[in-house]
């Protein structure tokens, strides 16, 4: 039967091999609502909270905690209204967000990110990007066609792993 102890082992060791190869982190941040300024209502700010390396669906941190991908931003200019989708105004105010809440120029910024929990009845049962099955870690990465793909967790991380720490020329 596979431990959390043993999922946290193969996270931590995907951690330390991006630590150590220096591999691009990206801010992870939540959504919180600041102070009120005279009883006056302030908009929402994305509020740093580590750095976590991207790994597909799944983000990590230096400690080995995973977290399912939420929402991804960049802290760039907004330019002009398009009004062509709701999705292309939604990632729009996104951005805008980022830079009202003082993020570096050109960071990518995630949030809405929950924390995976690694223990295995929570996992028998996850509809998150860590699954068990048979007692064996998987990653689900992709629901097409009502079908569902997954790899094992410790072929996802070596492959995602290797590919974040020796990107391809020019990526």
């Amino acid at each position: 039967m596979t431990e959390p102890a043993d999922i946290r082992g193969l996270l931590t060791d995907a951690a330390g091999e991006l630590e150590a190869a220096e591999a691009k982190t990206e801010l992870l941040a939540e959504l919180t609502e600041r102070r009120r300024l005279l009883g006056l209502v302030r908009p929402l700010v994305l509020k740093p909270i580590g750095r976590v390396w991207r790994l597909g669906v799944l983000l990590l941190d230096r400690d080995g905690t995973a977290y399912a991908t939420g929402e991804i931003t960049r802290a760039t200019e907004t330019g002009r209204p398009t009004f062509q989708s709701p999705g292309a105004e939604q990632r729009r105010s996104y951005r805008a967000l980022a830079l009202r809440s003082g993020l570096p120029q050109g960071e990518a910024v995630n949030f809405n990110a929950r924390s995976i929990d690694l223990d295995p009845e929570a996992l028998h049962a996850s509809a998150g990007p860590i699954v068990l099955r048979d007692d064996k870690p998987f990653v689900r990465w992709s629901h097409s066609l009502g079908g569902e793909m997954s790899l094992p967790l410790d072929a996802y991380l070596r492959d995602r792993v290797d590919l974040l720490a020796h990107p391809p020329e020019g990526a």
